[in-house]
């Protein structure tokens, strides 16, 4: 029988029966293979979501914007935006999207059936803080995804060459790969911007690869005094563990950062 090869390094198995060899954590390089694996999806749905408020079970979604993206390709396929009719807008200040505005005649239900065409033809759907814009999805009118999401801002360790913080914002990385910043807070705007990150991308693949790696939720270790360390590695408090600083890493991730506190895993 020909070797096994690991999934994840393209390496050759250790036989099961040969020497066992513990060692400390393996080093991490931006030279790693991609692995050879569904974890690199040929397409892409770049999602973005603009809603009345932050809960979905008071407020409502009220504009969808997305692109069809190639990953071999580097190209767009498709894109789409629309409104969705809500009776009022809370976040107008922020959006700039009156709620007189989202009632024109405009046939948003027909765009509802483009958008779920479009679900259909990714293979992973991509948003920046998809945690957000998935809760919407499965609540009327939006349809069930059943695909799995890759998050811009939690999933993907962005090139150090790059000097991006942890969870950057979608102007940041916009600006990081030279794409020019012209609006913000309008759904199809920030996927046009992703986008054009993802075409400027050489590691694309790579990235994408990684991000879709398990993920485990830490808590850090950090005094009163160093909760500033926390916060600049990404770490967010109260969200999700009540009463400290915690993040979802992949081990790939938690090597990488190479924090200066101690984290430990916390139960699911």
């Amino acid at each position: 029988m020909g070797e096994q090869l690991d999934l994840l390094s393209g390496q050759p198995l250790k036989s099961a029966s040969g020497p066992s060899q513990e060692s400390g954590p393996v080093s991490v390089s931006n030279s790693l293979p991609v692995p050879k694996t569904l974890l690199v999806p040929n397409s892409l749905l770049i999602i973005d979501t603009e809603t009345s408020g932050l809960d979905p079970s008071e407020h409502q979604c009220l504009e969808v914007g997305s692109i069809l993206f190639s990953v071999p390709d580097r190209a767009v396929l498709a894109q789409q935006s629309f409104l969705l009719p809500v009776s009022s807008n809370a976040a107008e200040p922020i959006n700039r999207i009156p709620a007189s505005v989202t009632q024109l005649p405009q046939p948003w239900r027909e765009a509802l059936g483009y958008l779920t065409s479009l679900i259909a033809a990714a293979d992973v759907l991509v948003a920046h803080n998809a945690e957000f814009d998935r809760q919407w999805f499965g609540i009327d009118p939006l349809p069930v995804v059943q695909q799995p999401w890759l998050c811009t801002m939690e999933d993907i360790h962005w090139p150090a060459d790059r000097l991006l913080r942890p969870r950057p914002s979608v102007r940041d990385l916009a600006l990081a790969y030279g794409v020019p910043v012209w609006a913000a807070h309008r759904a199809l705007t920030d996927c046009i911007y992703l986008a054009q990150v993802f075409e400027r991308c050489d590691q694309l693949e790579q990235l994408i690869a990684e991000g879709r790696e398990p993920r485990h939720l830490y808590r850090a270790q950090v005094s009163y005094d160093e909760r500033h360390l926390a916060r600049e590695a990404g770490f967010r408090w109260n969200d999700p563990v009540h009463g400290a600083w915690s993040r979802r890493l992949s081990e790939r991730q938690l090597e990488a950062l190479k924090l200066p506190f101690n984290v430990v895993p916390v139960a699911s």
